[in-house]
């Protein structure tokens, strides 16, 4: 049965021209390419990695061509700028990632992650780590846009971090970036 809240809410979303993507003080030539082995660019998300309230949440593997020389380190930012409201929901806001290694692997975005040197900031209710598509029900399909930015510098962050955090950290620092864009719809 649809959702009559999701159908009424279903011409409301922040837009795309709202994710982090497109902010001008981030632009960068798109000079490295990131990709999953889950799901190709443009496709649903594998349910296996949908948001989940009382289990696991568990985040897809990644891939990234090498990104330009200089990098220091890269900076993963998630995010739903289909959502009601005036800014996009964010589902994962991870730093400190190691540009030479290519990839990570899947569940890596969880709290504390695996990955030597990856710490993550707050994403929504203060979650730390991969909050897996979740949209409303009967909405209609969400996008969620993985945004990788290479940065010429290990910037200095709180322990308990914000997007905000990062964004002021990232600005003038930024010498590349990929996109990966996934969809999901709960009808």
């Amino acid at each position: 049965m649809p959702n009559p809240i999701g159908r009424a809410l279903r011409n409301h979303r922040a837009g795309h021209q709202t994710l982090v993507w497109a902010r001008p003080d981030l632009q960068a030539p798109e000079n490295f390419t990131l990709s999953s082995p889950a799901f190709d660019h443009g496709t649903p998300i594998p349910e296996h990695h949908r948001g989940r309230l009382f289990r696991p949440n568990i985040s897809p593997a990644l891939a990234w061509t090498p990104p330009p020389t200089g990098t220091a380190e890269l900076v993963l930012i998630v995010q739903d700028p289909d959502v009601p409201g005036r800014q996009p929901a964010t589902h994962a806001l991870s730093v400190g990632i190691d540009p030479s290694l290519g990839g990570i692997p899947e569940n890596a975005l969880t709290h504390p992650s695996p990955i030597p040197g990856l710490t993550h900031g707050k994403g929504p209710l203060g979650h730390l780590g991969w909050a897996g598509p979740a949209p409303i029900p009967s909405h209609g399909p969400h996008s969620y846009v993985f945004q990788l930015f290479a940065l010429d510098h290990h910037p200095e962050l709180p322990t308990s971090f914000s997007l905000t955090d990062a964004l002021t950290t990232m600005t003038g620092h930024v010498i590349g970036r990929a996109r990966l864009d996934g969809t999901y719809e709960i009808r």
